[in-house]
């Protein structure tokens, strides 16, 4: 990833990364800001319970940062630390959670192809109790293109259709 000097997101991104708080708001989530490699992050949470699902919580973390550039190294390192971020956040009782979910993602005007590839290729786990799905935003000249992957995972699969349906409302 190349940072400028001031970590500040260009218009776009900015743009983007407010109407993304908007909506996260919105559905309930809990938004906060933080901060990764200099750069600001909007974080959020929900937490939701469902009798469809057997009665168990999935916990959802939204964590997003603006970049100047998104590479496969930049993408890779954001969603290690907002895996481990959630995990460290994320409530219950060790042992009785059921499934902490995460949505890593770097909005920037020049996404490479590769990390758009890396985002779309499977989702990953962190100890088999929190899964991620890398998102990518390419903002800029008035459209975004929004890469994830949406297949199914093992782990936390009975959520798959949960964090897709929050993915799609989020990452418009």
């Amino acid at each position: 990833m190349t940072q400028n000097a001031s970590h500040e997101p260009d218009g776009a991104s900015a743009a983007y990364l407010a109407g993304l708080r908007a909506r996260l708001t919105a559905d309930g989530c809990t938004v906060t800001d933080s901060e990764w490699r200099g750069c600001p992050v909007v974080a959020a949470h929900r937490a939701d319970r469902r009798a469809r699902w057997f009665g168990t919580k999935a916990e959802l973390f939204v964590l997003a940062a603006a970049v100047p550039q998104a590479d496969v190294a930049a993408l890779e390192g954001f969603t290690l630390w907002a895996m481990e971020r959630a995990k460290s956040l994320r409530g219950g009782i060790p042992g009785a959670r059921n499934v902490t979910l995460v949505l890593p993602a770097l909005v920037s005007a020049r996404v490479q192809p590769e990390a758009a590839q890396w985002a779309a290729h499977d989702a990953r786990t962190v100890d088999s109790t929190v899964v991620s799905r890398p998102v990518t935003v390419e903002c800029g000249r008035g459209v975004s293109r929004t890469t994830l992957y949406r297949g199914r995972v093992v782990w936390g699969g009975l959520f798959t259709k949960h964090v897709l349906e929050k993915a799609g409302r989020y990452f418009t």
